[in-house]
């Protein structure tokens, strides 16, 4: 069972739901990004989705894209993120995902990369613009050195794609409640309650939500449907506002706010 599996079936055997917060390494930059996931499992993160910052992150909105060309200019890469989770493995047993695009991990190697990545401590991957019907050459480098290999389900997704996520994927399901990019939402979708409880049914891993859910109230809701939630923008949007350790602070308090509300 590898950490991420782990995590979450203790979770479940507790009846708790997680909380899966979302960071884009490198910004500022990634010595800020190490003390940032520590402080981020502190407040009660679950799991941590270290974004891979790319430059055309085409399933994002404007909050992590900024993130990204934050992360892009501080001069983060690949090798910097891997060097710095193995860093944070000196003290911390979170589970961590990178989330990203193909194209950086394509170009580092499929091989190498789950090589390296298992190396440095990395729990699973989740490719947004990798299909599960294309991803039959990464997954026995995957399968080889531990790494889960997460898939996205959306609201459009057809009964042979639920089928197939649900025979190779691991870790947990993604489930994109919403059409269309990142980004904090006003309310929830009023169809999310079928929606999920369709998945639900047909996946035997945990499924987590995401893309939109930015309030305890939200976070709250969404939960009661699902098995845990993923909030990303609502996070990233105070990089944009705050640094150091007043950063760091609000992020404790939006943390503790949101995982207070899903127990």
């Amino acid at each position: 069972m590898s950490r991420l599996e782990k995590r979450l079936s203790e979770l479940k055997e507790r009846d708790q739901k997680a909380l899966v917060t979302f960071i884009t390494a490198g910004d500022p930059d990634l010595s800020g990004t190490e003390r940032i996931i520590h402080a981020l499992e502190a407040a009660g993160a679950d799991v941590i989705e270290l974004g891979v910052p790319f430059s055309d992150p085409m399933a994002d909105g404007p909050t992590i894209q900024l993130s990204s060309e934050r992360a892009l200019a501080s001069g983060t890469t690949l090798t910097g993120i891997l060097a710095t989770v193995k860093k944070v493995r000196v003290s911390s047993r979170i589970p961590i995902i990178l989330m990203g695009y193909l194209n950086p991990v394509y170009a580092y190697g499929y091989e190498r990369f789950c090589r390296d990545a298992a190396d440095a401590g990395v729990d699973g991957v989740l490719l947004v613009d990798l299909p599960p019907e294309e991803s039959g050459e990464l997954l026995p480098y995957a399968q080889q050195y531990g790494i889960d290999v997460i898939f996205l389900l959306t609201p459009t997704s057809d009964s042979s794609r639920i089928k197939l996520v649900n025979k190779i994927g691991r870790g947990f399901v993604y489930y994109v409640t919403v059409t269309g990019v990142t980004g904090a939402r006003q309310a929830v979708s009023d169809s999310l309650k079928t929606e999920l409880a369709n998945i639900m049914e047909k996946v035997k891993l945990p499924v987590m939500a995401g893309f939109g859910i930015s309030t305890p109230e939200q976070a709250a809701e969404v939960s009661g449907l699902a098995d845990g939630v993923v909030v990303g923008s609502a996070i990233v949007r105070l990089f944009e506002k705050q640094s150091g350790p007043q950063l760091e602070q609000e992020l404790g308090q939006l943390v503790q706010s949101l995982k207070q509300a899903i127990c």
